[in-house]
């Protein structure tokens, strides 16, 4: 369906949201050939060339800016070629995680692609003239989590077509209402629905992690960036030329081997579906993953960047194609940011795809194993499984009160992106709480999240005592009570671990493992290749 097709049946439904509750037929195209349905073969428009190529930019754009940001920072122009926009603009935003025991925090990073083509550049570069101006779609999205004490990183990418229940969204800009959709849409639905605060939102909703940035990217000036780095190495395990005999494909010639690749080379690189392993997206997305692991090496290892006038060039193409939240909003912000994103080693760096299942021609959420990895990150748990083991959490020094005068606030957050809330479970729960003699337990009704795993959240130290107190009444594990500024009191967080029973489940010996459905790629896999398809072979 072209864009003023989709356009034109949501109209037809009325509202900015019409034809909610229907999964919207798929595009055809998805960038480098033709498409039926989510993985297979229908022509593919030339607005949907190069769209992978939006979460590449990002990244190197701020590592650009930092490279060049010492020496240019006082080329205050640079602050005004970026564009900003507020980071969540919807109803709810995800609980800000608790500072370890050295104050830090973890920093999470939304990168988005938008597949706009607004202006001649991007034009230029294989966007349909009869897109212009039209509704973007964020078809790239990726999270970029930096643990909080700064040693290791980890990427969710998400497909494109994953459905999801969109949460309601208010533009910043017109004040124009989005509801809440009533049925599952494509997430690349959100950049539409008031901007990439939406999808922000989206985000939040899903995993319950809260984002500190968003970073969103066309890609004029992408090639030049590319070239700058000297090419980035790559590898096939066979002779590939992604190119049928319909004319489809991305139109990338390599032979066997580790080559480095830059300018249109890197761009084919990063489109090709065509030649892939079997042609999916996912393959397409390994392919990716591969190439920003080899690019980060490459940074790191062999610093081409030196020419002064070619660093203001980039930092003048980066700036000019970021569009971010309101906390980025000047070349000094990008570049301390750019400054922490450098300092996992590439070993540290996982890069992964969220588990999914297929939902007819579209992907969804995989039960358990997409819940899994959002609670992995959500908790700062290094996906590489490097992470140093925990002592477990000690009693607090502070005594609990008597049972009976622990004030608990006990709120439902067993909504999951598959089910809806177990009805009435805080009221269960609060009644179990009730019998044990914690006479002052009481359910929130407004309140219906979405938290994979049971926690017990309290504000103050002089309060721990208390919360610990009821999670051993309930045999929840100590390492579920979180200090947090969100809540007023004990609170108890009824998880989607819990949904039915009297007694908290027992905790599996692999619960911190990652999923092996994510794919998890190491960041110093020097060795990965892509497999090339048979039939596309010379």
């Amino acid at each position: 369906m072209r864009q003023s097709d989709v356009r034109d049946s949501r109209r037809a439904a009325g509202g900015p949201d019409g034809g909610r509750g229907r999964i919207p037929e798929q595009r055809k195209g998805d960038g480098d050939g033709p498409s039926h349905g989510h993985r297979r073969a229908g022509k593919a428009p030339r607005r949907r060339r190069h769209r992978i190529l939006r979460w590449f930019a990002i990244i190197l754009a701020v590592l650009i800016v930092g490279t060049a940001g010492a020496g240019y920072l006082y080329y205050r122009h640079l602050n005004s070629n970026i564009k900003t926009d507020k980071l969540n603009i919807g109803e709810h935003h995800a609980a800000k995680p608790t500072p370890n025991a050295a104050g830090q925090t973890p920093l999470n990073i939304l990168l988005i692609g938008s597949d706009a083509r607004d202006s001649k550049e991007n034009q230029k570069l294989g966007g349909a003239k009869e897109t212009f101006g039209g509704t973007p779609l964020a078809d790239v999205q990726m999270l970029v989590h930096l643990s909080a004490d700064r040693s290791n990183m980890s990427v969710v990418s998400m497909p494109r077509d994953t459905l999801l229940t969109l949460p309601k969204c208010t533009d910043p800009k017109t004040g124009t209402e989005y509801p809440a959709t009533l049925g599952r849409r494509m997430t690349n639905e959100s950049l539409g629905r008031g901007g990439p605060g939406c999808t922000v939102a989206t985000w939040e909703q899903l995993t319950g992690i809260h984002i500190d940035h968003f970073m969103m990217v066309d890609f004029a000036g992408v090639v030049s960036m590319a070239d700058a780095i000297g090419g980035v190495p790559v590898c096939v395990d066979a002779n590939i030329y992604s190119k049928d005999s319909s004319g489809h494909g991305s139109g990338l010639k390599l032979a066997k081997g580790t080559h480095p690749v830059k300018g249109k080379q890197a761009l084919q690189w990063l489109r090709t579906r065509y030649g892939f392993e079997d042609g999916s997206d996912i393959a397409r997305t390994k392919a990716q993953h591969m190439y920003m692991n080899s690019m980060v090496r490459q940074l790191r290892e062999n610093a081409t960047i030196t020419n002064p006038g070619k660093l203001r060039s980039l930092a003048e193409e980066a700036t000019k194609a970021l569009h971010v939240d309101e906390g980025l909003d000047t070349v000094k912000k990008l570049y301390d940011l750019s400054n922490e994103l450098k300092k996992p080693a590439p070993d540290r760096i996982t890069m992964t795809t969220m588990p999914f299942v297929y939902v007819g021609a579209r992907v969804a959420p995989k039960p358990g194993d997409a819940d899994k990895l959002f609670r992995l990150v959500r908790d700062d748990i290094a996906l590489d499984g490097k992470d140093k083991k925990k002592s477990p959490p000690k009693e607090s020094d502070d005594p609990a009160a008597p049972d009976a005068e622990i004030a608990v606030q006990v709120e439902n957050g067993t909504r999951t992106a598959q089910q809806p809330a177990q009805q009435g479970r805080a009221n269960q729960v609060a009644g179990i709480l009730t019998g044990a003699g914690f006479t002052k337990a009481t359910a929130d009704q407004q309140q219906l999240l979405s938290e994979e795993k049971t926690v017990i959240r309290f504000p103050s130290v002089d309060l721990e005592g208390d919360a610990q107190r009821v999670a051993k009444s309930l045999g929840i594990p100590l390492s579920s009570v979180k200090q947090s500024t969100d809540v007023s009191g004990v609170t108890l967080v009824v998880g989607a671990d819990w949904r039915l029973g009297n007694t908290y489940p027992k905790t599996a010996a692999d619960d911190d493992k990652t999923p092996d459905t994510a794919l998890a790629l190491n960041g110093s896999d020097k060795k990965a290749c892509m497999k090339v398809n048979r039939n596309f072979t010379w």
